[in-house]
Parts: C-alpha cells; sequence; structure tokens
C-alpha cells in the first residue's frame, strides 16, 4: 500500500491542474483498492455545495451536474462531521440521497473520508461497491484516510491555482481568491503582480504562451546544443580517468538529447500548444521526472535525477540567451519564491507598489528594506502558485498578510478607501509631530522608533519620534558579505547617534540565530529559535561583541547619547558576563583618549524566565526593555513568521498582557525604568494597554507613530487604567481586542481601527496555509 500511495502522490504532483489531479485520484484509488466505485466531491466556497468532480464507476455525464447542499446526503454528513463513514447499506441509512444521473442505485456498501486541509474541509472522496456483504475493513478505510491526507494539500494547490486562472469549480469567474501570509511591511497596494525567479530553476519557471514559436524553436535548438557540447568536452576530458562503464554515462546523457527524445518532445509543446521554450522543458522533464520515478527497478528510479540535472543545463543555457526584458509596469507588485534586495534594485524608481515573497519572514532582510522603503509586503504564503500570478491585477494587505489575485470591483474599491483614509489620516496628523505625547489629565510617555536603515532615521524624524527605542544592529552585518569592520561599524552607528542626538539612541547588540541568518556565518539548527541566538552567540564570540561594543563606544563620542542593550537574556550571569566585557572596552577606549560616557545598559525581556527575573536583572543594569514579538511567541509556543500556525500567534493573549502587567510592576518596584517594543506597542489600542500598565516609553515602527501619539493625547490616563482592569477579567484573545476596539470607537477612534470586510463578499478561494 506504501508503494502504491507513493506512486500516486507523485503521479498527482505531475498533474497540469485540478481535473487533471482529481481524475488521476478516482482512477489509481479505484484500481488500488479492487471496488467498483471511487468519486470526488469538492465543496465549492461560492455555493457552500458539495460538487461530483470526477468519478471512475458512476455515470461520467453526472460529474460537474450533480451537487448536494452542504449538509445533505452522506456525502454532506461525511463532511460536517469530518470524519470517515463506513456503511454496509447506504440506501438504508436515512441520509441517503439518491441521484438518478449517477446510476448509484446498484452499488450499496459506502466508504467516504472527508479530504481536510488545515481545518478547512475541501471535499469527501468516496468508494462504494456492488455487493451489500462487503464491508470495507479497517485497513481500507485507514488507506483511504492516508490518501486524503497526503493528497489534500495537493488539491487545494490545484484549485487555488484554477481559481487564479479565472475559473470556479463550477466554471464560472473566480474573484477575490485569497492567499494568507505574514505580515512584511505594513499597508495596502493595488498593482499588477510582475513574477521574477531564479535562475536555472525549473520549478520557478512561469508557464506562458509565446507569439514567437519559431524564435522559441531556434532558441531552444541552441540551447541544446550547447548542452551537447558542453557534455562532448566533459566526456573527452574524463576518458583517461574513468572506466568504460562510467563513460557510456555521458552517451546515455547524449543520446537524451537526441531529436526523438527529449527535445523532440519540447519542440512539439512548442509547436502544437504554443508555449515558451522554457515552460515546455518544464513540463517535459517534470512528466520524464515522474515516469522515471515512479519505476519499481531502483536504478531506473535514480535516472530520475539525470533528467532533471539535462533539464538545468539546458535552461540555464535559454535563460542566458534570452535578452527579453522584464517589463515593469506601473504599479508592479513584485512576486517570487524568495524576494532578494537585487530584485527590487531591478524596479525602475517610482514603480514598486508591493512586494510578495513565497518564502522569508518579518525578520527578513527584504521584510527589513520593505518596511524602511514604506512598501506594503506580504512573505510565507505557503503553497501558492507562484507563477500564476505573473500579470494578474493583485491587491497585497500589508497590514493582514493577505493577497488577493483577481480582485472584484467592489473589493478593489475597499481597499482603494482604505489607502485615501491612510493618506488623510497621515496628513491631518502632522500637525502632531513636535507636540509632546501627553494623556489629558498630564501622564507624559516617550515615543520612540525601531530603526535598521538610515531611511529608517529619516522618516521617523519626520513623525516626531523622540528618540530611537531599538537599532538593530544586525542589519549591517546583513548586507555585508562578511563580519563588517570596527570602523565600518562606527560609521552606521554615528549616523543614528547623530541623527537623534541629544535624544537617546538604544543600539541592541548582535541579534542573529532564529531567522536572521548572515550568509557568511550560517547557523544550522534544527530549532533554531530555542538554539544558538542573541547574547549567547556574542558571549560565545567575544571578538564580534567586543568590536561591536568599541565601534558603539567610539561613535558616541561628542554625543553621548548611547544606551547599549542585551537580547534574549535567559539568566543573571549573561548580564554579568556582558557588563564585565563592556566595562573592560570602555576603559580601553578611554585609555586611548575618547571622551566618552559609560553608556546607560540594559536588558530585553523576551525570554520566559527573564519575565521571573525580573528584580535581579534590574538590580544590575539601568533599563529593561520588553521585546514583544519574542515575548508573546516564547510564551504561546507559536512561531510568528509561520503562517500555519500564524491565527495562534495574538499579542493580545491574557497570558501576555498578565506578563506585561508583571514585569512593569517588578521593575519601578526596583525603581527601574522600563520600556518596550514590538507590534503591540505599534497599536493605538494595545498602546493605551502599555501606558495602564506604567510603561515609561514606547517603540514602534515610524509609520505608527502618529496614530498612537494621537490616541494618548486625547485620553485619560485613568480611563486606560479603567479598560487595562476590565480586560484583565477576560480570558480569549479574540474578545479583548474587541473589547479594546469597541472602547476605542466609543472614545471617537473608529478612523483609526482597521475596517472591516464583512459587507464584502467572503473571498471564494483561500490558499493551502
Amino acid at each position: 500500500m506504501l508503494g502504491i500511495l507513493r506512486s500516486i502522490v507523485q503521479e498527482v504532483n505531475g498533474a497540469r491542474d485540478l481535473q487533471e489531479s482529481l481524475d488521476i485520484i478516482v482512477s489509481r484509488v479505484q484500481a488500488a483498492m479492487n471496488t467498483e466505485v471511487c468519486s470526488v466531491y469538492l465543496l465549492d466556497p461560492a455555493s457552500n455545495r458539495y460538487i461530483l468532480m470526477a468519478t471512475e464507476g458512476l455515470h461520467k455525464k453526472a460529474v460537474g451536474k450533480v451537487s448536494l447542499a452542504h449538509s445533505e446526503g452522506l456525502v454532506g454528513l461525511v463532511g460536517s462531521r469530518e470524519e470517515p463513514i463506513n456503511l454496509e447499506d447506504a440506501p438504508s441509512h436515512p441520509r441517503y440521497r439518491y441521484f438518478p444521473e449517477t446510476g448509484e442505485e446498484r452499488f450499496r456498501s459506502f466508504l467516504g473520508v472527508p479530504i481536510i486541509h488545515h481545518r478547512r474541509v475541501l471535499g469527501v472522496l468516496v468508494v462504494q461497491q456492488r455487493e451489500a456483504s462487503r464491508n470495507f475493513d479497517e485497513g481500507e478505510e485507514a488507506f483511504l484516510v492516508t490518501v486524503s491526507a497526503q493528497l489534500a494539500g495537493v488539491i487545494a494547490h490545484s484549485e487555488a491555482t484554477g481559481a487564479i486562472s479565472g475559473l470556479s469549480l463550477t466554471g464560472e469567474e473566480a474573484r477575490d481568491v485569497s492567499f494568507n501570509g505574514v505580515p512584511g511591511a505594513p499597508g495596502v497596494a493595488i498593482g499588477r503582480g510582475v513574477v521574477v525567479y531564479p535562475p536555472a530553476d525549473l520549478d520557478a519557471v512561469p508557464e506562458k504562451a509565446t507569439d514567437n514559436p519559431e524564435g522559441e524553436l531556434a532558441a531552444f535548438q541552441e540551447a541544446v546544443k550547447a548542452v551537447q557540447e558542453d557534455i562532448q568536452k566533459v566526456s573527452e576530458r574524463l576518458s583517461d580517468k574513468l572506466r568504460p562503464e562510467e563513460q557510456a554515462l555521458f552517451d546515455v546523457y547524449l543520446r537524451m538529447l537526441g531529436d526523438n527524445a527529449l527535445p523532440g518532445e519540447v519542440v512539439n509543446r512548442i509547436r502544437n500548444d504554443g508555449l515558451w521554450a522554457q515552460g515546455a522543458l518544464k513540463q517535459v522533464v517534470n512528466q520524464y521526472v515522474r515516469h522515471f520515478e515512479m519505476m519499481d527497478d531502483h536504478y531506473l528510479r535514480e535516472r530520475a535525477v539525470d533528467i532533471r540535472d539535462l533539464g538545468r543545463r539546458i535552461l540555464s543555457h535559454l535563460q542566458e540567451g534570452d535578452t527579453r526584458q522584464v517589463d515593469y509596469p506601473e504599479g508592479t507588485v513584485l512576486v517570487s519564491e524568495e524576494l532578494t534586495p537585487a530584485m527590487l534594485g531591478e524596479v525602475p524608481r517610482g514603480r514598486l507598489v508591493g512586494l510578495v515573497s513565497v518564502r522569508g519572514s518579518s525578520n527578513s532582510h527584504v521584510a527589513i528594506l520593505a518596511r524602511a522603503m514604506g512598501v506594503p509586503t506580504v512573505m510565507g504564503l505557503v503553497d501558492i502558485p507562484v507563477n500564476q500570478l505573473d500579470g494578474k491585477e493583485l491587491i497585497v494587505d500589508g497590514f493582514e498578510g493577505q493577497i488577493f489575485a483577481s480582485p472584484s470591483a467592489e473589493l478593489r474599491h475597499f481597499y482603494e478607501e482604505i489607502c485615501e483614509e491612510e493618506d488623510e489620516l497621515f496628513r491631518g496628523l502632522e500637525a502632531l509631530r513636535d507636540k509632546p505625547c501627553i494623556t489629558t489629565d498630564g501622564h507624559r510617555v516617550s515615543l520612540l522608533v525601531n530603526t535598521g536603515l538610515m531611511t529608517d532615521v529619516v522618516r521617523s524624524l519626520s513623525h516626531g519620534a523622540e528618540g530611537i527605542g531599538l537599532y538593530r544592529t544586525e542589519v549591517p552585518f546583513m548586507i555585508k558579505e562578511r563580519f563588517p569592520s570596527e570602523h565600518e561599524q562606527r560609521q552606521y552607528y554615528r549616523e543614528q547617534l547623530e541623527a537623534f542626538a541629544p535624544n537617546p539612541v538604544t543600539m541592541r547588540t548582535l541579534d542573529i540565530g532564529g531567522d536572521k541568518a548572515l550568509s557568511y556565518f550560517p547557523i544550522n539548527e534544527e530549532n533554531p529559535f530555542l538554539g544558538w541566538r542573541g547574547i549567547r552567540i556574542s558571549l560565545d564570540h567575544p571578538e564580534i561583541f567586543l568590536v561591536q561594543v568599541r565601534a558603539m563606544l567610539k561613535a558616541s563620542e561628542g554625543f553621548n547619547n548611547l544606551q547599549i542593550m542585551l537580547p534574549m537574556i535567559s539568566n543573571v550571569s549573561e548580564v554579568e558576563e556582558s557588563l564585565h566585557l563592556i566595562y573592560r572596552v570602555y576603559h580601553e577606549v578611554r585609555e586611548e583618549g575618547y571622551q566618552i560616557h559609560m553608556p546607560r545598559v540594559g536588558v530585553m525581556i523576551e525570554v520566559p524566565a527573564a519575565v521571573y527575573q525580573v528584580r535581579e536583572l534590574a538590580e544590575r543594569v539601568d533599563f529593561l526593555s520588553v521585546g514583544s514579538n519574542d515575548l508573546t511567541q516564547y510564551l504561546l509556543a507559536v512561531d510568528r513568521n509561520n503562517p500555519r500556525v500564524a491565527q495562534l500567534y495574538h499579542s493580545y493573549h491574557p497570558a501576555v498582557l498578565q506578563a506585561l502587567v508583571r514585569i512593569a510592576q517588578d521593575a519601578h518596584s526596583v525603581g527601574k525604568p522600563v520600556t518596550i517594543c514590538g507590534e503591540l506597542a505599534g497599536d493605538p489600542g494595545g498602546a493605551l494597554l502599555l501606558m495602564a500598565m506604567g510603561y515609561d516609553a514606547l517603540s514602534m515602527n515610524a509609520a505608527s507613530l502618529p496614530k498612537v501619539k494621537s490616541v494618548i493625547r486625547s485620553i485619560s490616563r485613568e480611563w486606560a487604567a479603567q479598560l487595562l482592569e476590565d480586560v484583565l477579567l477576560l480570558d480569549s484573545p479574540h474578545v479583548i481586542k474587541s473589547c479594546v476596539d469597541l472602547a476605542l470607537r466609543g472614545a471617537g477612534f473608529a478612523r483609526y481601527l482597521r475596517p472591516s470586510r464583512s459587507s464584502v463578499p467572503v473571498p471564494t478561494y483561500e490558499s493551502a496555509r
């Protein structure tokens, strides 16, 4: 059964569209289980009905025509119960529903299993048998459940691909196709998708038509000839070093490149199907690979690797000879499997409006650049058919981490209004730039910004920031291909210190590891977030830490507004060891003649262990700063950059709020100030709760600062304290968020909340998350 399952999965993975996938499933499962009927019913999100999409054993004319309501018949029962139903005599069941057009009155035994992908019921897989005496046994039921679980992701992906192409399950036009990922940079963008892909990657090649088949044929034949010459040269060079049987492998490669083999099929697809050469090559190579991988003979299965290698070689030559320039229209939404800074640089100035990256996280270099540039970005879109987005109209919602393809006029209008409201709101808040952040009853809160690049600084100053609460020193390390020298670091740091002098600039020491890796200092771990990162690396590599601190101290001469912050602290000994090194560098720099003051040193509270040691840590440093994003992640055991569990990550979780209250109380009990940096601080409602908890300063992205200042200046601390008291009695993060939003609406701040899409039709499709 495992062998059969593997071959089914491989064959379905290679299908060109949803219908081909479903036809393969019903055909192969029927044969594997030796049953008379196998059918697939898919749940159409638009009509909320199960539609018979493929069958072996029932009348083919019923495909696409027979449908059941969401809870109708045995199929609806399987879907609503979300578990298998196995019956010896299906017609006698009270939920049995008979459709004459299917011809299923002959079949009595019934086994149906739900097709579920990440909590969403996609459909139902059914097998049927004529004999009433045959009851599908436990092994057959387990096999069908396994097939369903294995293929759910493929079906979801194929379904989304078809929807992007403009068709729903019923063959009607599909609109508002949605995909969920991770917010990379806030904002909303509406534009046209432009897919860019890495070189010599067959899987990344988009499939598209050509209007010049002769040109494609010429380019392909030239690429094949170049690969033949390459292989011939290698064969001749190694002829005296290889045995005859090893030398014969080169002859096999050359035979595969003969006109009657792989190239012949690619030529046919270019001529007959009108595909461009790269897309035709991808299709044929994948077909060959699937064919070899399904063979029982181990040696022959391994030849799939050779086919793929040949395909990559031909593709490489095709791409080298491809002189066509990528067209970047006005309103370009750049889409890629993995965006790089170089890809951003290719887009002409003023044309880039949004970014979509299948891989990556909110802390990746591209996300940091996107925030600095003010470009709405969504990352971590698992299983999205990225190549289908080329040329499609897209909406990028960087607030929610969601994109929409082929939006309806109503959805487009909804997001256009959001863009206009955001622009109007910020124009109206410009008058607050130089005013202090004080509540109506006189409580003062400092508003700081998180920065990483010089462009962040320019925006922060224009928004009225009172200093830097978090400068990510890893950014200069990430944009280099080696560790930056002391002199280079000193230049970066001095720019930040000078821009904000005399206001404080808090520099976090190098915080790599987790999802922030350096190409020249790779860290490979099974669980990087619980591994070697932050202060752990700095203390294990004092040569890196000492150079960084020395650069910071020298950069502060004449300004003396430097504050140093230690990340990922989990015990007191790490603080003591770090302080010893910082004091050592301070005295060395003073001895070199630099006129500097000893900077204030603080620690980040972002690990649960530190929450319960706040007093002990505070006694050894000058201030505390909570990293709320990481603290939330560790408290809830949820990777905040993983879209598969993104719905479990919630800054308003009761445990998170209780921890934040405790931190503020414990820090103030020993007389030390406490700040917070993270997404919660930049949320108007979250900022009110934090201010009520007693946080002395809030640090956020520059774009969030005007809204937060406007809200805090318009309410009293007493009002916020009452709100905090009310929400601390609640036990659901979603109820807490709703309660806070309701309070803001009641106080006249509805315009600061994201509008609800309840008035807009629910998106028809959702990607595999």
